[in-house]
């Protein structure tokens, strides 16, 4: 047996037995198929693009979160409530990040819903946790593992294809791995900032050491005003060169975030854009080795 085939059966054995994330109030699913497709909604298009590569033909995905929008300001429509209640199968995030799930699982209850939770998968808990388990390079396979016993729990007929599917998004992580890999080798250790912690597993990954001032990232993310003192410690990280690239969120601009950008562009510091949600037309390896990329080229300067 090959070793990613008794840890992906280990896994199974572990999230069924203890029921570590995936939550099913009953037995087998009593919802409809989409076209004779397994229904299933991802209230992130990351998680969304991973169901989809794993599923293949025998699924139909429904994404909720696919534009920079808060998560935390979302607001469901009907459209959203009734993906949810027709669904076998529904990924979310956890950790706080993706709240409004809970209240559409249990405006419309199922016996038969499966729900995976990835921030119970990875064991991720605390107010103070980093939400944002989709870049956390060394744990994808974990996270797509558990969606794929997901679906084979909601549908057990095409449990082959699902591990078949597994394995080839599994492979298709290569690229990402190998050059987070070499970040880690050529640069590790090396100082950077980032305006929010949209990327702070994937610095993790790479051996980066981040400078942020605690306070200013967690007033961006939180949508308020930092205050002077944490604006002049970011700030002095610029203008200073204590960092050798500064990370941004570009999906969520602000007059704060925008300022520090300027005072990186002008310092000599460079800016490696990222996103919180999947770009429309990617898939989830193509968007994030390209990020990937883009940091080690910020880093080669």
């Amino acid at each position: 047996m090959s070793k990613t085939l008794a840890g992906y059966l280990a896994l199974a054995a572990v999230l069924a037995a203890g029921g570590v994330a995936l939550a099913a109030t009953g037995g087998t699913t009593g919802h409809p198929a989409r076209h004779g497709r397994l229904s299933v909604v991802a209230a992130e298009n990351a998680y969304g693009s991973i169901a989809a590569q794993i599923g293949g033909r025998h699924v139909a995905v429904t994404s909720i979160l696919t534009d920079p929008a808060d998560p935390h300001l979302f607001t469901a429509d009907t459209t959203t409530g009734l993906a949810v209640a027709r669904a076998a199968l529904v990924i979310q995030n956890g950790a706080g990040y993706d709240s409004f799930m809970g209240k559409l699982e249990s405006a419309a209850p199922s016996s038969g819903r499966i729900v995976v939770t990835v921030a119970d998968v990875l064991g991720v808990r605390g107010a103070g946790a980093n939400p944002h388990l989709w870049y956390d390079v060394p744990r994808l396979g974990r996270v797509a593992g558990a969606i794929a016993v997901g679906l084979e729990r909601a549908d057990p007929r095409h449990r082959a294809a699902y591990r078949a599917g597994l394995f080839r998004f599994q492979r298709r992580l290569g690229p990402l791995r190998r050059e987070v890999d070499a970040i880690r080798a050529r640069d590790g250790g090396a100082p950077v900032a980032y305006t929010e912690p949209v990327p702070g597993y994937l610095l993790a990954a790479a051996g980066l050491r981040n400078r942020t001032p605690g306070a200013f990232s967690r007033a961006i993310e939180d949508g308020s005003e930092p205050t002077a003192a944490a604006v002049a410690d970011m700030t002095g990280l610029l203008t200073g060169h204590r960092v050798r690239a500064l990370l941004v969120n570009t999906q969520a601009v602000s007059p704060v975030t925008a300022r520090m950008r300027s005072a990186a562009e002008a310092a000599g510091v460079p800016v490696v854009g990222v996103t919180e949600t999947l770009p429309a037309g990617e898939t989830f390896q193509a968007w994030q080795l390209r990020q990937a990329r883009a940091l080690a080229r910020a880093l080669g300067r």
